[in-house]
């Protein structure tokens, strides 16, 4: 164990005093800790997988290789299928697992620099939610133990070190964890060749085929890298052929972030089946819907009433309200002589071929699933609910004023297990006044670390007229848009664990500036 790691378990171990608090022991419950892993010796496994974060090259465009960091993956027990690889691109693999079963993962590093790994919108134990706390270096292992908790849904995996989450992210570190259950089944949606992920980036390449990011300065990393070339599934441009019939899509936006207003491009609405945490109690329709950096949409895709040879594409609508250093970002990106895509431009995301004629065997389901209704009244502080404020600076970022600390929390960041509160997230803009202030609006996905919550209402903000309809608050979430000066009201319950979690946005520049936090479930 390194100097650093271990002065980080001592602090914890030792119970860090902030203003009278103690943070969670990991040395308890009868875990072992070292550099490499944290593992209980009484867990069995119904599947164990070895996951390695390493160097690599794809063939994105013609000609040289795109050099890449990416995620492999091998089972070591339990079927085959758990695992899937993804095709001629550096994203993935994608984890299927059932709720109920146990898993374990034997995460190795074999990049050069720290990281971490992160189960976004998963329920799982401190010590398997990736806090950067935990980094491992090149060529140690981290073994994840944890039983799948959640309902059916798609979920996923991305590096979580303090400071590098962006870049890392960037490079290729990213894949899909896919549960599924036995209320998803009774629903009989459509599965293998008819269940498409649709993973969508944006990138910026040079010349020689390679990735560029972060060259615009401090006033590109405050408004959040953008790309101008968009990407799914790690290519661009892409054709995806299907017969005319149904299928499910699911849409993750794994941008570092930018924000997507999804569409088809004849104008037909979008039928909706899931958000983040898993599938709505009934299908929705919607015009467009608006994604933000790690929010996740599921479609039912109806290609029944296309002719064989026709063809249909998904895109991204323009809108307005993104603020920022918008308009400084495409000054720039046309400096360097690239095509410059700012947060709000309307663009192509897929091409949907319909390549040949089936007639459809499913039918779209009046329910998907049971979802308990709201109750706000469970809610310890249903009168008074804690206000966490994220705001920008010039060169800070902040959440009620406070940057990231590793092992810290303040006294309204501890909360108790067994209960549900009511937070409410402000969008509050800059720190600054006049035109510095006012482009300093920014938005901002909050994530909320090992849970799933609800959203119970949302103010307007800028842009609210370009986009109010397509804001999918239904449902499960783990990431909620702001755009400048919104707010959203969440209900939020801690169960099942203790420990020391994260808040933050997902706007993964804005993260690694220190817009994140620590809240502690004490038991």
């Amino acid at each position: 164990m390194n100097r650093r790691k271990f002065l980080g378990y001592t602090a914890i171990g030792l119970g860090a005093g902030i203003g009278g608090l103690t943070l969670w022991n990991p040395f308890k419950e009868g875990r072992s800790v070292s550099a490499q892993a944290i593992t209980n010796n009484n867990f069995v496994p119904d599947v164990e997988i070895a996951l390695t974060a390493q160097p690599g090259e794809v063939s994105i465009f013609s000609g040289k290789l795109t050099q890449v960091q990416r995620y492999t993956a091998r089972v070591l027990k339990g079927p085959s299928s758990v695992v899937q690889t993804l095709e001629n691109t550096y994203l993935g693999p994608i984890f299927r697992l059932k709720t109920g079963q146990n898993v374990r993962v034997r995460f190795t590093n074999q990049i050069d620099q720290e990281t971490i790994v992160h189960w976004h919108g998963l329920h799982v134990p401190e010590q398997a939610d990736g806090h950067p706390r935990y980094v491992i270096d090149k060529g140690e292992t981290y073994v994840y133990e944890f039983t799948v908790a959640n309902r059916a849904g798609t979920y996923w995996f991305h590096p979580h070190p303090h400071g590098r989450t962006g870049p890392q992210v960037y490079s290729g570190l990213a894949g899909l964890f896919i549960v599924q259950d036995d209320e998803e089944q009774a629903a009989n949606l459509p599965t293998g060749a008819y269940d498409i992920p649709l993973i969508i980036q944006d990138r910026t390449f040079d010349a020689n085929n390679q990735l560029v990011y972060l060259t615009g300065g401090m006033m590109q990393r405050m408004n959040g890298f953008l790309g101008n070339r968009i990407l799914v599934n790690g290519q661009p441009d892409p054709v995806i052929k299907v017969a005319s019939n149904v299928y499910r899509l699911r849409l993750l936006n794994g941008s570092n972030s930018r924000i997507y207003k999804i569409a088809w491009s004849d104008g037909r609405p979008l039928t909706i089946i899931g958000t983040d945490g898993g599938l709505l109690e009934k299908p929705l329709n919607r015009p467009y819907v608006m994604l933000g950096p790690a929010e996740r949409i599921e479609l039912w895709a109806d290609f029944s009433n296309y002719t064989p040879n026709s063809s249909v594409k998904l895109v991204s609508l323009p809108f307005d309200g993104a603020g920022g250093m918008g308009m400084m970002g495409g000054m720039m990106g046309r400096r360097r002589g690239g095509q410059s895509l700012t947060n709000g431009s309307g663009f192509d995301l897929a091409r949907f071929d319909i390549v040949k004629k089936e007639t459809p065997a499913l039918t779209l389901p009046k329910v998907l699933s049971k979802i308990e209704p709201v109750d706000i009244r469970a809610a310890v502080n249903a009168n008074n609910p804690r206000t966490f404020t994220f705001a920008m600076g010039m060169g800070s970022a902040t959440i009620n004023g406070r940057t990231f600390e590793m092992t810290r929390v303040a006294s309204d960041e501890v909360v108790k297990l067994n209960t549900s509160e009511v937070w409410r997230l402000v969008n509050g803009g800059g720190g600054g006044m006049g035109m510095m202030g006012g482009m300093m609006q920014m938005p901002h996905p909050v994530h909320v670390h090992g849970l799933q919550f609800r959203v119970l209402e949302r103010t307007p903000g800028a842009g609210w007229q370009s986009m109010k309809d397509g804001f999918v608050d239904e449902g499960w979430k783990d990431t909620v848009l702001l755009m400048p000066g919104m707010q959203a009201k969440i209900l939020l319950r801690f169960v099942d664990f203790g420990g020391l979690y994260l808040y933050h946005c997902h706007n993964l520049e804005h993260e690694d500036m220190g817009m994140m936090r620590n809240y502690l479930v004490e038991a």
